[in-house]
């Protein structure tokens, strides 16, 4: 299954390439078993139903914002294309990652 896993983060990764930008603290959340349904995977999707990767992004965008607490993300790891994702994520997908480190004051995005 990493293999699939892998193939959804990089996959919301390339959706937001553009974007994303380290250390910003605007950001939107993707459900990993969302995109993994879309994507077909059902493994996937079972497993991480209700998971969101957090995808900083350069600016605000559009639609409805809500301020949250940074320390939401206490637990995530930040892959190298810039999304974060929690830990135990991290390391069942094999992917290279670091600790995140969230703003104290973040901005949510919902499209």
């Amino acid at each position: 299954m990493s293999n699939n896993l892998d193939e959804v983060l990089t996959n919301i990764s390339e959706q937001y390439k553009e974007d994303i930008s380290s250390g910003s603290r605007f950001c939107l959340e993707v459900d990993i078993g969302k995109r993994a349904q879309e994507m077909g995977y059902s493994d996937v999707k079972e497993k991480y139903q209700g998971v969101e990767a957090v995808v900083p992004v350069k600016e605000a965008k559009q639609g409805m914002k809500v301020r949250i607490d940074g320390r939401t993300y206490v637990r995530y790891a930040q892959l190298e294309s810039g999304i974060a994702v929690p830990g135990y994520v991290a390391k069942e997908s094999g992917l290279p990652h670091s600790a995140y480190e969230a703003n104290d004051s973040m901005i949510r995005h919902f499209a």
